[in-house]
């Protein structure tokens, strides 16, 4: 499982001009699914997420967590996380989950996420968003369950 994490101001989804979902200070998390992962990779993804001390303490420094600064997360599931363009110029989408996975595994993540006391919004499975990420910092970090990076 993969996991694109940027710390925002705010960020919102919507659809076919309708907003489905809006957060504010916190983290815009996207989510990409491979056919090999299991509910402990969506643990060891929400765990990190919920974890990462990528705010700014009382001294300017990356010291705290989304949950310590009461932030939320919009949580966005995205299958081009495993698009590989290595070879020619159309991404191949063969690692990616087939979507009765995939949707498995994300919504487990953002249930533990809520475990969690995370106020957690989310996208639309398998529909055509349109997400404002609205950056701050800039802050992004990449995820991999299997510790690739």
């Amino acid at each position: 499982m993969r996991a694109v994490v940027q710390r925002v101001t705010s960020g919102a989804v919507s659809i076919d001009g309708q907003e489905v979902a809006r957060i504010g200070r916190g983290l815009v998390v996207l989510i990409g699914v491979t056919q090999t992962d299991t509910e402990s990779d969506a643990s060891y993804i929400a765990s990190k997420v919920v974890g990462l001390r990528i705010f700014e303490d009382s001294n300017g420094k990356l010291n705290l967590s989304v949950q310590e600064v009461g932030g939320a997360v919009l949580a966005i599931s995205q299958f081009t996380l495993y698009g590989d363009a290595r070879k020619g110029r159309r991404p191949s989408f063969t690692q990616a989950a087939a979507a009765e996975q995939a949707v498995s595994l994300y919504q487990h993540t953002v249930d533990l996420l809520k475990q969690h006391g995370i106020s957690v919004a989310t996208g639309v499975f398998q529909a055509d968003m349109l997400v404002e990420i609205n950056n701050d910092g800039p802050v992004t970090l990449l995820l991999d369950s299997e510790r690739l990076f």
